[in-house]
């Protein structure tokens, strides 16, 4: 059975500016005829989740207009509000896991990630760890590579130092315990990186290798890569 998910959609949108002109959020922008949004929760009905939390800031009531409760979907969807002091991705999860439980997956808003997620799953449930991150040799040619992944093993991670043995991306489907987040200050905001690098360096991070290329929508680039996709999907 699929855990729930959390959704990074609280984002500003900036470096896609010229089509949100920060009026919308990015979960909104039109691709392939539908927002953004409608594609990701298909998607993840399609894998079998059924239970998601958006975690929402800047015009997020937007978000929640458009897709309520998700039932229209196939989906139970839930709403957590950054409120008046922006907390942070991390802060965002923290504030997230009475809606989540648990154990939980963790996506970001923009991303559009086509691959098997059982497979993850399993292998966050049978690691004993608090974490998993998924990664993508990436070779830096989508994004800038932040991952020395060897043996199945993450070696390092550090999305501020890249170096040239980084072959490999933080693909952007994590799974947490909710206590990996129990060290953290629920005042004082804090970017899901960094628990990353906390609990790698903890020994309590797992890793697991997807070979599906990643689709984004947070740049113009990855917008028209996304539309192309989906619409090919469409046809």
């Amino acid at each position: 059975m699929s855990l729930p998910a959390a959704i990074l959609a609280g984002g500003l949108g900036t470096r896609i500016g010229a089509i949100t002109q920060h009026k919308i959020p990015k979960a909104l922008i039109e691709v392939a005829g539908e927002p953004f949004i409608v594609h990701q929760l298909r998607l993840f009905h399609r894998q079998g989740i059924r239970r998601v939390v958006l975690c929402v800031g800047h015009l997020g009531e937007q978000i929640q207009e458009v897709i309520g409760d998700g039932q229209a979907l196939g989906m139970d969807v839930a709403y957590s509000f950054d409120g008046a002091v922006l907390r942070g991705t991390g802060g965002a999860i923290q504030q997230a896991i009475p809606l989540l439980g648990d154990k939980f997956y963790v996506f970001y808003g923009d991303s559009y990630l086509d691959c098997d997620y059982n497979a993850p799953q399993q292998a966050f449930e049978s690691s004993n760890k608090l974490a998993l991150m998924t990664v993508f040799r990436n070779h830096n040619q989508w994004d800038s590579s932040n991952v020395i992944f060897r043996d199945g093993q993450i070696i390092r991670y550090d999305k501020r130092n890249r170096t040239p043995e980084m072959e490999y991306l933080d693909y952007g489907l994590g799974l947490f315990q909710a206590s990996a987040f129990d060290p953290y200050s629920q005042e004082t905001a804090f970017d899901l990186a960094d628990v990353y690098m906390d609990l790698l360096a903890q020994g309590q991070l797992a890793g697991f290798e997807v070979k599906e290329r990643f689709y984004e929508v947070g740049s113009p680039n990855g917008l028209a890569e996304t539309q192309q996709y989906l619409r090919s999907k469409i046809e």
